[in-house]
């Protein structure tokens, strides 16, 4: 049985590409480490993610960014709101010279897609992308096409109460394993930005891995020890929000009206696991778990029309009250 150094040291080694593929993308962003944290946590962990942020703070240019380091098929697709369904999956074509019906794969059939502004879509197109996000396959007249791995749904939003958004099913919230929040840079930070975006020939990123390498670095995230007091330490996060009172916070009952999915709780895990991969450990701490929680959990809860709090300062609450093993 290996020791919690060799471990340590196999991971390290394993997770070589991953400050390869940070320096990269630093090329070409500026001040957004904590977004390309969470979008390199999905990517190990098979999840998909959603940003959300006014216009104008690089969430687009942080996805493309992203699949441009890596040797991978590419789309992007902008929500409006006359964007139909077989945009998306793609639909049948009629061919005359063999009279049949032929299948025309939309741009869902991809590795990486870029959902770019995709409240501004209506929830039939939304719901489109269930699921290609779940599945990972779509369907086109009965017949089912598995998408190519990796397969990863990056989705950007604008907040929901600027004119001509719609919000998204609770059903396709709970299938983005991250949602996180972008704010705006900071003044020595967005001068760094002026500095390099003025330059027209300022340095993109190279790809610099392939396919090959993202699925191996996943199977290596699966195998990186968990304790059991970690995976309880994760039920109690989760549970808590099903059952405040239960859980040791009464004062929250009145607050939640939908906790946390089961989804959630492996979510939860899966990007604890990556975000140890990512920082070179082969097993997970605590602190994995807090790193993440708020980008994994808060978009799952649906509050009371009572509650003066926000999902965020709800799950701040929970995670100040449970006990950390």
């Amino acid at each position: 049985m290996a020791t919690v150094q060799q471990l340590n040291e196999w991971i390290q080694h394993e997770a070589r590409f991953i400050t390869a593929v940070i320096s990269q993308m630093r090329r070409t962003l500026v001040g957004q480490d904590r977004l390309v944290n969470r979008l390199l946590i999905a990517l190990l962990s098979d999840g998909h993610v959603l940003i959300e942020g006014v216009p104008g703070l690089a969430k687009t240019l942080a996805v493309r960014t992203l699949a441009m380091t890596m040797n991978v098929q590419f789309q992007r697709i902008q929500f409006t709101p006359d964007l139909l369904p077989s945009d998306l999956i793609g639909t049948q074509i009629f061919d005359p010279s063999s009279v049949v019906f032929q299948p025309r794969l939309g741009p869902i059939y991809s590795n990486f897609v870029l959902a770019d502004e995709i409240n501004r879509a209506p929830a039939k197109v939304q719901s489109a992308l269930l699921e290609a996000m779940e599945e990972r396959q779509i369907t086109i007249a009965e017949k089912t096409y598995p998408i190519p791995a990796p397969f990863m749904v990056l989705a950007t939003q604008n907040p929901i109460d600027q004119e001509g958004t719609y919000r998204l099913p609770e059903a396709q919230l709970d299938r983005f394993m991250l949602k996180v929040h972008v704010d705006y840079p900071t003044r020595e930070e967005e001068r760094l930005i002026l500095d390099l975006m003025s330059n027209r020939s300022h340095p993109m990123p190279e790809p610099i891995i392939d396919a090959n390498v993202i699925l191996h670095a996943k199977e290596v995230v699966e195998s990186i020890y968990v304790d059991d007091k970690i995976k309880d330490y994760v039920l109690d996060l989760v549970f808590a929000t099903r059952d405040p009172a239960q859980a040791g916070i009464p004062e929250l009952q009145e607050d939640i009206k939908l906790g946390a999915s089961p989804r959630a709780s492996l979510s939860l895990l899966r990007a604890s696991k990556a975000n140890a991969f990512i920082r070179g450990r082969g097993y997970v701490t605590p602190d994995d778990v807090k790193q993440v929680l708020f980008d994994v959990v808060c978009h799952r809860l649906s509050l009371t029309f009572l509650s003066d709090k926000t999902p965020l300062q709800i799950m701040r609450i929970i995670a100040g009250r449970i006990q950390v093993p």
